[in-house]
């Protein structure tokens, strides 16, 4: 049977909770492996494995569960080994990079940040920042609403406007606010969002970021922020020399699947 993954502890991590269940109908067993200073949170995968909201809150229950008592790195949704022994060697085969990534990550959590336009906001700032704009328009208006083809040039214009807005407002977002994390991923950018970031924030300083992401709504009217967490630093998990030239804490897991968890 696979070994279904949910995330790595230090050895001297904090005995976990007793009887905890984990994903599946009915669910497994939580249980630990252990390789010289790592563990492994672990138990029986599925036969089929899929992102049910049951099984995602499961997930997330148990990495919950064991980050209350210290630091954790967190496997994404959906990662499975083809048995305990893959696990246990993927511990000793990583351990440098793994205790690396454990210390890197202690006191810290993750927020993620989404952001896009509130349309009728942007769309009043583009006009009163683009002369061109404000003229067409006027144009337009005195002209009874103008022709097919000044419609259609102030259309472009407008929809030229916005999009360069976006990548302003996305670029000022991650510069105001990455002075106060440890570091920053930029997600993958999906229908309606400006900007998707990922802040690694110590745990002491978060009343303090989220403070200034308030401070962002108050100043920029034309955006709509949405932030998730604090999350279990998935973004974090693999610095970009080990996901691009190494294949990532993942790969080495040979993860069966692997859901985006920010939202």
């Amino acid at each position: 049977m696979s070994t279904y993954v949910y995330g790595i502890i230090r050895a001297t991590h904090s005995p976990l909770p007793q009887d905890m269940d984990g994903i599946g109908d009915p669910p497994r067993p939580v249980r630990i492996l252990r390789q010289s200073e790592l563990t492994a949170i672990v138990s029986d995968a599925p036969e089929e494995l899929r992102p049910k909201r049951r099984d995602l809150l499961a997930h997330q229950r148990v990495l919950d569960e064991a980050g209350a008592d210290g630091v954790v790195l967190p496997m994404r949704f959906g990662h499975a080994s083809p048995g305990d022994d893959t696990v246990t060697a993927v511990l000793a085969g990583r351990a440098e990079h793994f205790l690396e990534r454990l210390r890197a990550l202690d006191g810290k959590t993750e927020y993620n940040l989404k952001a896009n336009h509130n349309e009728e906001a942007v769309l009043r700032l583009v006009m009163e920042d683009n002369d061109e704009i404000r003229s067409l328009a006027e144009a337009n208006r005195q002209a009874g609403g103008g022709s097919h083809e000044q419609k259609v040039q102030l259309w472009e214009l407008v929809a030229a406007a916005l999009q360069a807005r976006e990548a302003t407002d996305a670029e000022m977002l991650h510069q105001a606010l990455e002075p106060m994390a440890e570091a920053v991923s930029v997600g993958l950018q999906s229908t309606g969002w400006l900007a998707n970031l990922s802040f690694l924030v110590d745990r002491g300083s978060a009343e303090e970021f989220l403070a200034a992401i308030d401070e962002l709504r108050g100043q920029h009217a034309q955006l709509e922020l949405r932030v998730n967490g604090p999350l279990p630093p998935y973004s974090f998990v693999d610095t970009p020399s080990t996901q691009h030239a190494e294949g990532g804490t993942a790969d080495a897991f040979g993860a069966a699947a692997a859901q985006p968890t920010n939202g």
